[in-house]
C-alpha cells in the first residue's frame, strides 16, 4: 500500500514516498539491504563529526533474538510489530569523546542518522515504523547500555504488507489520510510565532 504525501509545494520523490505503515510482510529483508541503511546512516551529519549513533539490531532470523526485542515493547505495539523480520533501538551517546562534556546535540544527531536511513529505506522498497511505545530501562538491562547512552526510539522495518492483516482497531488509522502542520505555523520571521513571508502565499 502506498499513501504519497499531499504536499504544497514539490519535495524529492523519496520524501513524499515515505511513511510510516503498521502492516508487514513477512518477507526478511535481504543483508545488503540492511548494511546499506547503515551505510546512510553512517554518513549523517552530526556535531564535531561525533556521530553519537548506536542500532540495537534483531531480525526475524534469529527468533530467539527477535523475540527479545519485541518484549521491549509496550503491548500495543507487539501486537503488529511482531511481524516485522527486523526491529531495532536507536541509542544517543550523552557526553563527547573528546571532552567528556554533554552532548546536547545527540539527540538531534541521532535524529539525522535515523532520517537518513529512512530515506534509504524508502528508495529500496522498505518502511520502518518508529515508536515511542518501548520500555527504553529494560532495552538499557537487557542488552547493558551503558549509562552514558540512552535509548532514544524503537523501530520496525520491512517490506509493506496488506492492512488486512492488522487487528481491525488499527486499520482505520493506516487508511486515514495523511497530513502535516502548514509551513507558516512553524516558519518564523522578526518575532516569534510571526509567519515568514517566505512561505505564506
Amino acid at each position: 500500500m502506498e499513501k504519497p504525501a499531499p504536499t504544497d509545494y514539490p519535495i524529492n520523490e523519496l520524501l513524499c514516498r515515505r511513511w510510516s505503515p503498521r502492516a508487514f510482510a513477512e518477507r526478511a529483508i535481504e543483508p545488503e539491504k540492511l548494511r546499506s541503511l547503515f551505510e546512510a546512516a553512517r554518513w549523517a551529519p552530526s556535531s564535531f563529526n561525533e556521530q553519537p549513533w548506536a542500532f540495537i539490531v534483531a531480525t526475524s532470523q534469529n527468533s530467539q533474538e527477535h523475540a527479545l526485542l519485541l518484549s521491549c515493547l509496550i503491548e500495543g505495539n507487539q501486537r503488529w510489530a511482531q511481524r516485522a523480520p527486523v526491529l531495532m533501538v536507536s541509542v544517543a551517546k550523552l557526553n563527547f569523546d573528546q571532552t567528556g562534556k554533554p552532548n546536547r546535540h545527540a539527540f538531534h544527531d541521532v535524529g539525522l542518522a535515523t532520517g537518513n536511513l529512512l530515506v534509504e529505506a524508502a528508495e529500496l522498497g522498505l518502511v520502518v515504523h518508529q515508536m515511542a511505545g518501548f520500555f527504553p530501562a529494560k532495552v538499557r538491562e537487557i542488552y547493558g547500555v551503558p549509562e552514558d547512552f540512552e535509548p532514544l526510539t524503537a523501530m520496525a522495518l520491512g517490506y509493506p504488507g496488506e492492512v488486512e492483516q492488522l487487528p481491525e482497531s488499527l486499520r482505520a488509522r493506516e487508511l486515514a489520510p495523511r497530513s502535516r502542520k502548514p509551513i507558516g505555523s512553524f516558519v518564523f520571521e522578526g518575532r516569534w510565532g510571526e509567519a515568514s513571508p517566505t512561505v505564506l502565499t
